[in-house]
């Protein structure tokens, strides 16, 4: 019978037939190494996205309200990450995060609206 290693560190493995790692140990560091080339970037979008949201929920206490570029700015909104982009029928567009979206209006001024509020109002 053919002697089996650790993935990780090759120390012997004993027991079942079709374990792989001698510890959770180094299971974990051998998943860790495995998925650390684009799930960083991934982690990075996403702490992006998730700050963007949470910035969108806390100015829009109505589900549909105005405020300015500069009180997005000012709290670290990055306005080039966003989840999707929804045209409406007259031309305007909105860019969400999740279920928070935003528009531009004219003098530096947002429209902030939330996907259920938008729906009836389109």
């Amino acid at each position: 019978m053919e002697e089996r290693k650790c993935l990780e560190c090759g120390e012997q493995l004993r027991g079942r037939a079709d374990q792989k790692f001698c510890s959770d140990a180094c299971r974990n560091a051998y998943n860790n190494k495995k998925m650390s080339g684009s799930t960083n970037y991934i982690r990075k979008i996403n702490r992006i996205l998730k700050k963007n949201y949470t910035i969108l929920k806390e100015l829009n206490y109505n589900d549909k309200t105005t405020t300015y570029k500069n009180a997005l700015m000012k709290q670290g909104f990055n306005f080039n990450h966003f989840t999707h982009i929804y045209k409406t029928r007259n031309g305007r567009i909105y860019y969400f995060c999740y279920d928070q979206g935003f528009s531009v209006l004219e003098n530096d001024k947002y429209l902030l609206v939330r996907k259920e509020g938008l729906v009836g109002s389109i």
